[in-house]
Formats: C-alpha cells, structure tokens, sequence
C-alpha cells in the first residue's frame, strides 16, 4: 500500500541542480508518508498489528526513497510520483498498507519454456498495476 512504491527522485537539468518542483513533490510525499504512518491505526484495532503495519510502511518508504534517490530521468522520477501517490491512495482507501495482489495465475497457463510461455510473461508484466511496478524488485 502505502509506502510501497514511494520513490525519491531527482531530475538533473544540463546546469546540474535538481529542478525545484519535482523535489518539492518528492518530499511532500515523503513527508506525507511519515505522518499516514505516525496516526495510522490497523483495521483489527489491535495494539501489535498497528505497530507492525506502522514499521512496514516506514521500512518500505525508507528502502524505495533510498532506492532511486539518484533518478535523473523525469519520465522514471514521474513513474515513481505516480506509483507512490496510487499506493498512499489505495491504502488508505482499503486501510491495508500493505500491496495490493494481482489475481494472475503464476504461470498456470503457459509451458515452463518456447514462445508461450515468452508471450504469457509479457503479458503479466504489461498488466502489472502502477501500484505494484517496484514491489517485486525489493521483495
């Protein structure tokens, strides 16, 4: 959910800083992030899930943001802005901080190898939702 794919980026224009408005954001995330997890209660109600569900989405923050803090790309920068905001929207919508699954099969259809089985991966990466486009790379 919430912390999932939350990204730190910077874009680099030719005179080498990062561009004010992409930081700004960047950091209004982060900083948003930390306070949906400071007041964050889990949906038990119970003492332990909500400090487990709190470190998750502190830990997940702090390894993303870590993570691309040396993006330059805008397009990247903007993917992860995008990413980032679906999963603080999901999770609260849903009040789950954790990601959302896909409902694919994993590999249920296609053969372990040939042609098939190329085309079904492809297929599951192009249906991957936003929220979920970084989850695999730190799991």
């Amino acid at each position: 959910m919430l912390v999932g794919r939350v990204r730190k980026g910077r874009t680099v224009p030719a005179s080498g800083k990062m561009t004010p408005v992409a930081r700004q954001e960047v950091l209004g995330l982060y900083r948003k992030i930390f306070r949906i997890a400071r007041k964050w209660q889990s949906a038990s109600g119970q003492m332990e899930e909500t400090i487990k569900e709190k470190q998750y989405i502190i830990n997940e923050a702090k390894t993303l943001f870590q993570k691309n803090k040396n993006l330059t790309d805008p397009k990247l920068i903007k993917q992860c802005i995008d990413e980032c905001t679906a999963r603080i929207e999901m999770g609260l919508h849903y009040h789950i901080p954790y990601p959302r699954p896909t409902h694919l099969p994993h590999m249920g259809l296609a053969q372990q190898h040939g042609r098939t089985f190329r085309h079904q991966e492809k297929l599951r990466k192009l249906s991957k939702p936003l929220y979920l486009k970084s989850h695999d790379e730190i799991s």
